[in-house]
């Protein structure tokens, strides 16, 4: 099975969005978890990529394809959190969320929260670490200022 195939069958690891609920396991199976994931991300990446430089520095093929999963699992490794839905869609906790950016291969890349739970006044800080994490993995994050004030990221593969 290739690694592809792998994240893609059903009961796979998948990164927290923050479009989902809390994650259920334990924090140090679900720590494990994500380091085994980004440790693979990593090594398809070096194994993919010819150019020169480091190759674990550039976003892979797969990455590009399903940039939404890259860049979520590229936060969670990072230690940040992942917002949080119940099954209602009502946001439960403060974090990242990741969704499809507005051009194809874009990533948009927000900071919320459950109503009056001050996400809005931690966004701009916790957004530059969200750029930081994924900078330092090759993608090309500016932040803006979108309706109501409220900052988000647009991220994509550095070319």
């Amino acid at each position: 099975m290739t690694a592809e195939e792998e994240t893609e069958r059903p009961g796979g690891f998948e990164a927290a969005t923050g479009d989902g609920p809390a994650t259920a396991t334990a924090p140090g199976t679900r720590a494990a978890e994500v380091r085994v994931a980004f440790d693979g991300l990593l090594q398809i990446r070096r194994l993919t990529n010819t150019g020169p430089g480091d190759p674990a520095a550039v976003p892979a093929e797969w990455e590009r394809r399903r940039p939404v999963r890259a860049v979520a699992l590229a936060l969670e490794a990072a230690g940040l959190t992942a917002s949080a839905v119940d099954g209602s869609g009502r946001r439960l906790a403060t974090g990242y969320r990741v969704s499809p950016g507005e051009r194809p291969g874009a990533v948009r890349v927000e900071w919320l929260g459950p109503p009056g739970g001050g996400a809005a006044q931690e966004e701009e800080r916790a957004l530059t670490e969200c750029a930081a994490a994924l900078e330092r993995l090759g993608w090309e994050a500016l932040l803006y200022r979108g309706p109501r004030r409220r900052r988000f990221l647009e991220a994509e593969p550095a070319s």
